[in-house]
């Protein structure tokens, strides 16, 4: 049997991860049953080919798998989705070139900015973020394009800033190297707003040195990343794949530097039990609470 992962466009954020998740999967299945990772420009589409059949597992970010369990918009119907594992929490950020006047997020009056592709999860959270900051998007000229494309634009001044995914990225990099950029800080009590209005978000420090234009630590903003299944999938399945995780929390680091920070993820299992893993009120699938508990994460009996 092949695994299948759905993940992002190839080369963004969930589509390394994926790679790396599958490469060591399949350096420790000698029977045979591989896993494979398939790309898609919208991740949110993928939990639709879960239901579908068409996937095993996909990667995913956080705030939009408790509205696919409900079957709130952009959902159309409810998605039996089960919790396999967290993937990272990396910071989501606004970069600019370094010679633009804009100084902080509040500066995105009059301005035109590159959000991602229009159905895609990243656009979707600049849509939460402003809602809360009470910036409207008829403030601004929102600007649909991939993330290479929109660094593109970046660099030509087609853009004033663009709304770049959690690093390293491919994409990220380049752009650095080709041209001087800087990340946007927020506003006074405008992290503190968010997070605090959004469950989902967390605060993190994008470290000095992140990438060329980082030349100081700075707050910005971060939602967990995950790894999904569905009720249909197979608790053996699901099982090997949570498995892989668990006996490799510091070896994916070492493969994806996205993965830093993985075993820290993982922490709160020892004190709060499965439900520390079940973002939006989706459960954990069998298979993985299996797995975890025979990794010591878990308390109780292996069943």
């Amino acid at each position: 049997m092949t695994l299948r992962i759905g993940t992002s466009e190839a080369g963004g954020t969930f589509h390394t991860q994926a790679l790396a998740v599958a490469a060591l999967f399949n350096e420790t299945r000698p029977d045979g049953k591989k896993c494979i990772v398939t790309t898609n420009l919208v991740s949110l589409d993928d939990l639709d080919r879960l239901d579908r059949g068409e996937l095993e597992f996909a990667f995913m970010a956080s705030n939009w798998i408790g509205r696919a369990k409900d079957g709130a918009p952009p959902f159309a119907r409810s998605i039996a989705l089960r919790m396999v594992a967290p993937a990272n929490a990396g910071p989501m950020f606004f970069v600019v070139r370094a010679s633009s006047p804009i100084k902080t997020v509040r500066d995105f009056a009059g301005k035109r900015i590159a959000l991602g592709p229009r159905a895609s999860g990243m656009a979707q959270h600049s849509e939460v973020i402003f809602k809360v900051l009470g910036i409207s998007f008829d403030s601004f000229t929102p600007v649909y394009l991939g993330f290479p494309e929109g660094a593109e634009a970046l660099i030509t001044g087609q853009v004033d800033a663009q709304w770049q995914r959690p690093i390293p990225n491919r994409v990220m990099t380049e752009l650095s190297e080709r041209a001087d950029v800087r990340v946007v800080p927020y506003g006074t009590g405008d992290l503190e707003k968010i997070v605090s209005e959004v469950p989902f978000y967390r605060r993190v420090v994008m470290e000095k040195g992140a990438f060329r234009g980082v030349t100081q630590d700075i707050p910005q903003l971060a939602v967990v990343n995950v790894i999904v299944t569905h009720e249909n999938i197979s608790e053996q399945a699901v099982y090997e794949m949570a498995k892989t995780i668990a006996e490799n929390l510091d070896t994916l680091p070492e493969r994806n530097p996205l993965f830093k920070g993985l075993r820290d993820l993982f922490e709160p299992l020892r004190s709060r039990g499965s439900g520390a893993f079940e973002f939006g009120g989706v459960p954990v699938h069998s298979g993985a609470t299996r797995a975890y508990r025979e990794a010591g994460w878990l308390k109780g009996e292996v069943k």
